[in-house]
């Protein structure tokens, strides 16, 4: 019986290139494949809904409001435009040109990423501070508070901040000098899940608004996420995102998520009205986010680590070094494959290309691939495929002689 991938002539992979979307991100867990069944069968207020969800998030988050977006991209345009036009709806009009408004976010040069275009679509300025001294050899130091500082000027609207384990300066830091001059920070932890304590930890430290990847740790919809952080910023994010087609007189929307007595009108469609979110994907985020934050994806790290580690046994013997990375905390395992080159006369790249051609292509990480290495990531593996994976990996770094 064929699928309906198979029905569009497209073939299924075995992902072990992790959370990328590339890829399709994360497999979804029963529980939110059948919320989302659920969701579909019913017709919803959209404000309702998107204001239960900000009250769950904000309980599970520790922040003062939550909104779930189509993905960390579309909470980082959504935040820039909530901080540059706040609950003025003459300036989410004029969005994204932002003449004559404050508009510049003040960012780390080593935090610049490809996502950052984000801001810049909501209208935002990026003012670049410090150096890629490190990375250059050119140097010790990294970025530091003072850069930060010494970059803000009258346009200045916010202080954007990507968040990594080994992300500098430290937030604290930064949310420090930022209080000074009265000025909001995002923060950027779309791939930040798990651990579980990240879910509180950046609302926790200060920050006013947090993006959250929904379709990597969270196991939710690949094209979801979370915005989650001050009330009067997710009201903004809700109004510049929303279908408000509506007549203001008669529009009630919930006050604890939008404050109607404050603000004099609602924009026609926001910039953000492109980033619209379904009800099934909000209930499916939703869910996974219960999970998530209640530790029920906790057992798998073991059983993940189980996989890998049988892996790395059924490629004993072969001309590569298998090296198994436990992490300390409740996070993903990895399996790094050190390829031999000379003995298997093939690059890192050349193997990953063979890989993904086989029948069903493997799509491993390709994030070591220079360093000739093949990463693992375990999070959509089942005893099943797994002994696939065994398989095509022998079948590309077995013995070419045999």
């Amino acid at each position: 019986m064929t699928n309906v991938y198979e029905e569009l002539g497209v073939r299924t992979i075995i992902n072990v290139a992790g959370i990328s979307t590339r890829v399709g991100g994360a497999l979804m867990p029963p529980e939110v494949v059948s919320a989302m069944s659920e969701a579909a069968k019913s017709s919803v207020s959209m404000t309702d809904l998107q204001a239960a969800a900000s009250r769950f998030i904000a309980t599970i988050t520790g922040a003062e409001a939550g909104y779930v977006t189509s993905g960390a991209s579309a909470s980082l345009t959504l935040g820039a435009a909530a901080i540059i036009a706040g609950l003025d709806p003459g300036l989410m009009e004029r969005l994204p040109n932002t003449t004559g408004m404050k508009n510049e976010f003040v960012v780390s040069r080593e935090h610049r990423t490809g996502y950052d275009h984000a801001i810049r679509v909501a209208g935002g300025k990026l003012t670049e501070v410090g150096m890629n001294e490190q990375l250059s050899g050119a140097g010790v130091r990294r970025t530091e508070v003072w850069e930060f500082e010494a970059a803000i000027n009258s346009n200045t609207v916010g202080i954007l901040y990507t968040a990594t384990p080994t992300s500098e300066p430290p937030l604290t830091s930064i949310i420090k000098m930022a209080l000074k001059y009265k000025l909001p920070v995002l923060v950027d932890a779309a791939g930040q899940l798990p651990p579980v304590t990240n879910l509180t930890k950046f609302i926790e430290l200060g920050a006013d608004l947090v993006a959250f990847s929904g379709g990597k740790g969270l196991r939710g919809p690949q094209s979801s996420g979370i915005l989650c952080g001050r009330r009067d910023y997710i009201a903004s994010v809700a109004l510049q995102n929303m279908d408000m087609d509506e007549y203001f007189d008669i529009w009630d929307p919930p006050e604890d998520f939008i404050p109607k007595s404050n603000i004099i009108g609602i924009p026609r469609h926001g910039i953000g009205r492109g980033f619209k979110i379904s009800k099934e994907e909000i209930i499916g985020l939703i869910t996974a986010l219960k999970l998530f934050s209640s530790g029920k994806y906790r057992p798998n790290y073991q059983v993940q680590q189980r996989y890998l580690k049988l892996v790395a046994k059924r490629l004993t013997g072969l001309k590569l070094e298998p090296k198994l990375i436990i992490p300390k905390d409740d996070q993903f395992p990895l399996l790094h494959i050190i390829l031999d080159t000379n003995a298997l006369k093939m690059s890192g790249f050349e193997a990953s290309r063979k890989l993904k051609l086989g029948a069903p292509g493997v799509f491993v990480s390709e994030k070591l691939l220079h360093e000739n290495t093949l990463i693992i990531h375990p999070i959509n593996l089942d005893d099943a495929r797994t002994e696939i994976l065994i398989e095509k990996l022998i079948d590309v770094l077995g013995d070419n002689e045999r």
